[in-house]
């Protein structure tokens, strides 16, 4: 009992008290990140709903005929893929230019670099709280009985926003040191789109290959919401502790680095 207290007292004097300390740079990092997103739009902040919409609506066109067809509720089963992975890809790719876009502000002020990151995840946060509200709509209209294991669906989503901000320090940090990270990872994505098994079942497929989508973290946190939503099921505990752990190891990774690296920033700026 004695080392989880010392560990938690230290992970609140390391992280939470620096966070409480800039309380108020975090909050306008937050509305200035948000607000940037959407300036000079007509829509606003309509664009975080009505992107991935028009995405499902295009996906749910052309792929219902050839994967649909059997799959029951596929309108919930492709909306399922489509909001974990968007949610991902924004929280990543907008975390790894956090530094350099705001290297005028640490260059000058000693702020703990991770609060750069942080606010990043909040605005894509937001971003998936108001698409998740039109999820649970399409899945009323998709007629899928509400049910008590839906508060389940919070598990995933606090680990996939632990996972999504260790791999935002990680990809910051390589960004720093090689600009050429941001062409790599947009090939990535596109890969690892297709590898998520959003619009298409992967049960046709041997059950060797099928464990090896497992090895996908963001596939994880997907099949959680589809065994919720659209099965009406419960994962296993081994389930949960794959998802924590993805969570937990990319989160302590991308912390290592930051502490490893964290005066060699500015150099490379």
């Amino acid at each position: 009992m004695s080392f989880f207290r010392n560990m938690k007292t230290r992970l609140h004097q390391r992280y939470l008290t620096p966070l409480q300390k800039y309380r108020f740079l975090f909050e306008e990092l937050v509305k200035r990140d948000f607000k940037r997103k959407y300036k000079g739009t007509v829509l606003g902040m309509g664009w975080s709903v009505l992107s991935p919409l028009l995405q499902l609506l295009v996906m749910r066109l052309i792929f219902t005929q050839f994967f649909g067809r059997d799959t029951p509720h596929y309108t919930s089963y492709l909306f399922c893929g489509l909001l974990i992975y968007h949610y991902f890809r924004e929280s990543t790719v907008s975390g790894m230019s956090s530094l350099t876009a705001n290297a005028g502000i640490f260059g000058k002020v000693n702020v703990p670099k991770y609060l750069f990151i942080l606010s990043k995840n909040v605005s894509s946060l937001i971003n998936f709280g108001l698409t998740l509200c039109v999820f649970f709509v399409f899945v009323a209209i998709d007629h899928i009985a509400f049910s008590w294991r839906f508060l389940a669906l919070v598990y995933p989503v606090v680990c996939l926003i632990a996972f999504n901000i260790g791999v935002g320090m990680i990809l910051s940090a390589l960004f720093i040191f090689f600009r050429d990270t941001s062409y790599l990872y947009d090939i990535f994505t596109l890969l690892l789109r297709y590898m998520c098994a959003i619009f298409y079942r992967i049960d046709s497929f041997p059950e060797k290959v099928q464990r090896l989508f497992l090895i996908n973290p963001v596939y994880c946190y997907i099949k959680y919401f589809r065994v919720v939503v659209v099965d009406g099921g419960m994962p296993s505990a081994a389930y949960h502790l794959l998802c924590a752990g993805y969570a937990a190891a990319v989160l302590v990774i991308g912390a290592v680095i930051y502490k490893k690296y964290n005066t060699r920033f500015m150099y490379y700026i």
